[in-house]
């Protein structure tokens, strides 16, 4: 979706936030060693886990040995607050030179004015055709493109392949099968079906799967909505889904499969590690259709700030990144997917039979691109889902009283 946003209520916004947090007006930390000739560019991401710094290590220093004339300056943030922090530096001049940021972040920061356009740069590098069409669609905005995919991942169906064989059951591949294959697993404290609904963007990062598999999308969520939340509601009425799925993260879903009170979870790649740790024989499958496919797509983008006094060194990062002798190491390193489809044969996923069911779902996996005020009808989706499973609301009612909402949200736009 194309949309436009007021500049001056983005900055005026930053300005608050930046006046609460007692924030001064520091400048940039980006600059050059004129001696050398060395530009030192700056880098903001959140990838803080202890076993995403090998792989980040040695992505810095290749860029630093082969892009002539740089040196990186990175600095890491908490997940939930790196936007806040770009949204700050709106105001107070402290901004990097490029970002890895959360592909949901381009909906509030692609109108701002603060990210650099590089569709010029991208039409005369001549490789956007060699990327999957979801990853590549979270980077653009209003026609332009601001960004570059740094990863890829997206949601299937695990299966505790014991239990579907003592159940005597296939993996399911259709809602009905689902709801079916759910129950006949549901056994004692044993639930057929894990997912999370919390009431966070996590949570709906799981739920608008339902929503677009069932033909529909954020402007028909009073019907397809409806349609998806009765789905959920009913396997959580006929026991083959907690409901206590409403407090769970992710990793709560992770944990309760490897313990074996799941036989079935939505979830993502990023779980295989410990799985493949756990004493566990399990199974990966494309989320079950109704109507059509689709899966959620996750992960995030390289980005330049439109501030950057070294937009074309930052520009020669992001490229040298995404040879296939980079980006491959640096993909394996972290346990990520690539974006681009010319690596497919690439890397561990070519092998791993997991990685490569998560990688054939990546045509179906859809961005959330909806807008910079999708935060607004994300958390709304939450709370009809919430009220849902919770026996609060009943499905077309919570869908109803939802799409007003959200179409306000995106009427903003």
């Amino acid at each position: 979706m194309s949309y436009a946003v007021d500049r001056r209520g983005f900055l005026r916004a930053a300005g608050a936030g930046a006046a609460a947090l007692g924030l001064g007006t520091t400048l940039a930390s980006c600059g050059s060693d004129e001696k050398s000739g060395t530009v030192t560019l700056t880098w903001w991401d959140y990838f803080t886990l202890d076993n995403f710094q090998p792989g980040m290590a040695a992505l810095i220093k290749d860029i630093e040995a082969h892009v002539s004339g740089v040196r990186i300056e990175r600095r890491t943030f908490p997940f939930a607050d790196l936007d806040r922090q770009i949204t700050l530096g709106a105001v107070s001049g402290d901004l990097p030179d490029i970002a890895i940021v959360d592909n949901v972040a381009m909906n509030s920061l692609g109108g701002s004015g603060l990210l650099a356009d590089l569709t010029d740069r991208i039409e005369d590098w001549g490789q956007a055709d060699q990327y999957y069409e979801g990853p590549w669609a979270g980077c653009q905005v209003a026609g332009k493109s601001l960004g570059l995919p740094n990863n890829s991942n997206c949601l299937a169906l695990y299966y505790n392949t014991a239990m579907l064989r003592s159940a005597a059951v296939r993996p399911p591949t259709t809602w009905d099968e689902l709801a079916a294959t759910a129950q006949r697993l549901t056994s004692g404290d044993r639930f057929g079906l894990a997912l999370s609904a919390i009431r966070t963007e996590e949570g709906v990062f799981q739920f608008l799967p339902f929503l677009w598999q069932a033909g529909g999308d954020l402007d028909t969520f009073d019907s397809y909505g409806a349609t998806a939340l009765s789905f959920l509601d009913d396997l959580v009425a006929k026991g083959s889904l907690s409901e206590q799925c409403v407090g769970w993260t992710q990793q709560d879903v992770n944990t309760r499969f490897v313990n074996g009170r799941a036989a079935l979870q939505i979830n993502g790649p990023w779980q295989l590690p410990t799985l493949k740790k756990a004493d566990l024989e399990y199974g990966v499958v494309a989320l079950p259709r109704d109507k059509e496919s689709a899966t959620c797509l996750g992960g995030e983008n390289w980005v330049v700030m439109a501030s950057s006094k070294h937009q074309d060194k930052a520009w020669q990062v992001l490229e040298y990144t995404q040879r296939p002798s980079v980006l491959v190491p640096y993909l394996v390193a972290l346990g990520d997917l690539p974006a681009r489809k010319d690596l497919a044969s690439s890397g561990t996923w070519a092998s791993d039979p997991a990685l490569r069911l998560f990688l054939s779902q990546l045509p179906v996996a859809r961005p959330r691109q909806y807008g910079p005020h999708y935060a607004d009808a994300s958390q709304t989706i939450a709370e009809a889902e919430q009220a849902v499973l919770t026996g609060a609301a009943a499905p077309s009612a919570a869908a109803k009283s939802a799409a007003v909402k959200i179409d306000k949200a995106l009427e903003r736009r």
